[in-house]
C-alpha cells in the first residue's frame, strides 16, 4: 500500500521546512509513503525549500486559487500517482505529524473512510473566544447537515482512502473542511474522529486575516451548506415561516372584520396578502433545489465512475495545460 502525505502550499518558504522535518517517512501498514507538495501560485521559495527537504512530488498551480483548490488538486495528483491512502496536513506545522499512524490506522484496518483529527480547541491558546466559538458552530451545522458525529470539522488534518477522494468534489474556493465532511455523510462513508496533537503557532492563519473577515465567510459558509446540501430544509423552513405568518396575520384580520373592526386594519390584510405570497414562492423554491441538489448527486456519481486512472490524467492534463504547472521530483527541480 501507498501512502501520500500532501501539503497545500501558498508562500509557505518560512515554516515548510519545519513541517517536512516533522513528517515519517514509515508509517505502519504502508510499502511506501511519499511527500506531495501542491504549490497554490507561490512567489517566494516555497518550491526550492520543498526541493532541499525531500519532497517526492511537488505540484503547482500558476495562480493562487485558494486553499480548497490546491487540496483537490493535491487529491487529483496522489490518485494519479496511485495513492491507496492520502493524508492532507498544513504547510504551518500546526498538526503533530506523530499522530499521522493514528489517522491512517483505522482506513487500514479497513473500518474508515475519512479520518478527521479532532484538535484540543479549548487548550489552543492562540485561538480566541470568536474563534473557538464560530469552530463549535460550524463543527454543529456540519453535524446537522450531513448527520455525522465530528467534533472538530474544520480540522485540516485528515487521512482519506482511495475510494473516498474519487467520490470527493469541493464546490468552494475558500475552503474544503465543511463541505468535504458533508458529501461523505451523504455518500453513506464511514467517517469517524481521532484525537490529535498541535504544535504552537509559527504564524498566523491565512483564512482568518481579522475576526470580522472570518465571522463574515463562515456565516456564509455555513449559510451555503444548507442551500447546496439540505436545500429543501433550507427554503422550506423560511417559507413555512413567512407562510405561517401571513396565515396568522390573514386570520386575525378575518377576526376583526367579522368583529366589525376591519376597516381600521387594511395594512394587517395587505401584510398578510404580501406573507402568503413570498411564503408560497419560497415553498415553490425549496422543491425546485431539491430537483437541482438531486441532480448535482445523479452528475456526482457520474464523475466518480468516469475517474479511473484514465480519467484522472485526462483531468491532470488539462489542468497542467491552463491552470497548474507540474514541477518534476526533488531532485529535478530547478532551484
Amino acid at each position: 500500500m501507498k501512502l501520500i502525505i500532501q501539503i497545500p502550499c501558498y508562500n509557505e518558504a518560512g515554516t515548510l521546512a519545519i513541517a517536512l522535518a516533522a513528517l515519517p517517512k514509515k508509517v505502519s501498514g504502508f510499502d511506501s509513503v511519499e511527500w506531495l507538495v501542491v504549490d497554490d501560485g507561490s512567489d517566494d521559495d516555497t518550491i526550492k525549500v520543498a526541493k532541499e527537504n525531500g519532497v517526492d512530488h511537488v505540484v503547482r498551480h500558476t495562480r493562487n486559487q485558494g486553499l480548497a483548490r490546491a487540496f483537490m488538486t493535491g487529491l487529483e495528483a496522489s490518485l494519479h500517482l496511485k495513492a491507496d491512502v492520502i493524508v492532507n496536513t498544513d504547510a504551518d506545522n500546526q498538526y503533530n505529524a506523530d499522530d499521522i499512524p493514528a489517522l491512517t490506522a483505522p482506513i487500514v484496518a479497513h473500518q474508515a473512510d475519512i479520518v478527521v483529527g479532532a484538535r484540543p480547541i479549548e487548550a489552543i491558546e492562540h485561538f480566541s473566544p470568536v474563534k473557538k466559538m464560530l469552530q463549535k458552530l460550524g463543527s454543529w451545522v456540519v453535524r446537522v447537515a450531513s448527520k455525522t458525529d465530528i467534533p472538530d470539522a474544520t480540522s485540516g488534518f485528515r487521512a482519506i482512502s482511495r475510494s473516498a477522494a474519487q467520490n470527493l468534489t469541493v464546490f468552494s474556493s475558500y475552503t474544503y473542511t465543511l463541505e468535504t465532511i458533508i458529501q461523505a455523510g451523504q455518500k453513506n462513508m464511514s467517517i469517524i474522529s481521532v484525537p490529535i496533537r498541535v504544535n504552537g503557532d509559527l504564524r498566523p492563519s491565512r483564512l482568518v486575516k481579522s475576526i470580522s473577515s472570518y465571522v463574515t465567510r463562515s456565516v456564509v459558509t455555513i449559510v451555503r451548506i444548507f442551500i447546496i446540501y439540505r436545500p429543501f430544509r433550507f427554503f422550506g423552513t423560511i417559507g413555512a415561516v413567512l407562510f405561517g405568518a401571513g396565515l396568522l396575520i390573514g386570520l386575525r384580520f378575518m377576526w376583526k372584520y367579522v368583529g366589525g373592526e376591519g376597516g381600521g386594519h387594511i395594512q394587517s390584510l395587505i401584510l398578510a396578502a404580501v406573507l402568503l405570497v413570498m411564503g408560497f414562492q419560497t415553498l415553490l423554491v425549496a422543491f425546485l433545489a431539491d430537483l437541482l441538489a438531486a441532480n448535482r448527486k445523479l452528475i456526482e456519481d457520474v464523475r466518480f465512475r468516469l475517474r479511473d486512472d484514465k480519467g484522472v490524467n485526462a483531468v491532470l492534463d488539462h489542468s497542467i495545460d491552463h491552470d497548474m504547472q507540474s514541477v518534476p521530483p526533488s531532485d529535478d527541480i530547478a532551484a
